[in-house]
């Protein structure tokens, strides 16, 4: 859990970063550009002789779905939203979550459900009151298009995974970064005019950041978090970026926030990864893989 809360502090300096440094480039190019970064961090994991061809195809199929097509949405956001708006509408992730394993297992767990219910609550206090520019409707679902792709994503590797034990960590995501910056790379082709792409020095620091940090090392912990806690503290844990965005926008940034809608955010997420935790009296079997 404390990975997951790492990774979700890490993103939450994301939102302002693109906002202020990178929103006149072309959203195809900030994708392609970001997963490049990430992709030359695991290439060198890459074994093409260690799985097969069709488990290869399925893990840069999840990597294409979670890290590709999500990333390509959710950098059209920002060209109809506010920073801090992009992160407030990422309030339905754990409702995603829980839901799409609820509906591959035929059963959903009331107290996951709850869990993410009430992370969405929680974040969606900050919402309040507070949502204000005009395409903020075509926004929203562009961001909830995003959000059911990385959740799906994350739900596919969690069940993939254990499959795999031959393998490490590092070695299966290099494929799903392969699939990311793959599909990144076909959505920007015919886009992108890169004869006349020229960013600035200090986007080119923020486009190594994004992309070797929050994308490389960030997808991967997140990912490697998700396969050591249960399904409602994941699904609860996705909504942790969303107060701490606020939080990032309000000190570093100079945005202005409700603090009072902020401290209940901080403690409806607290009790919803409590809600979320798994049995005492029957201990779960550990998640966590060698590797």
């Amino acid at each position: 859990m404390l990975l997951l809360l790492a990774v979700s502090l890490l993103w939450a300096f994301s939102f302002g970063l693109i906002k202020a440094t990178l929103t006149d480039l072309p959203p195809p190019a900030v994708a392609v550009i970001r997963l490049g970064f990430a992709l030359l961090i695991f290439a060198p994991f890459l074994r093409t002789g260690a799985i097969a061809k069709r488990t290869a195809a399925w893990l840069a199929g999840i990597g294409a779905i979670q890290f590709g097509v999500m990333y390509l949405l959710y950098m059209q956001a920002f060209q109809r939203l506010q920073a801090h708006e992009v992160a407030l509408f990422t309030i339905l992730t754990p409702l995603y979550v829980a839901l799409l394993d609820g509906a591959l297992e035929n059963s959903l767990a009331l107290r996951h459900a709850a869990a993410a219910l009430l992370s969405a609550v929680g974040a969606g206090v900050l919402v309040w009151g507070g949502v204000g520019t005009p395409n903020f409707i075509i926004g929203f679902f562009i961001v909830q298009g995003a959000n059911l792709c990385f959740a799906a994503g994350q739900i596919a590797y969690k069940r993939t995974r254990p499959a795999l034990p031959h393998l490490n960590d590092a070695h299966l995501f290099a494929w799903l970064i392969v699939g990311a910056f793959a599909t990144t790379a076909l959505a920007a082709a015919p886009l992108v005019k890169w004869s006349v792409f020229a960013p600035t020095t200090l986007q080119w620091g923020v486009l190594a950041f994004l992309g070797l940090v929050a994308s490389g090392i960030g997808f991967f912990a997140w990912n490697l978090g998700a396969l050591r806690v249960n399904i409602g503290t994941l699904a609860a844990l996705n909504n942790a970026k969303v107060p701490l965005a606020v939080l990032v926008s309000l000190v570093v940034f100079k945005e202005r926030a409700h603090l009072g809608r902020l401290v209940v955010a901080f403690v409806l997420l607290a009790a919803a990864v409590w809600i979320a935790r798994p049995d005492s009296k029957k201990p779960a079997a550990p998640e966590e893989t060698a590797g």
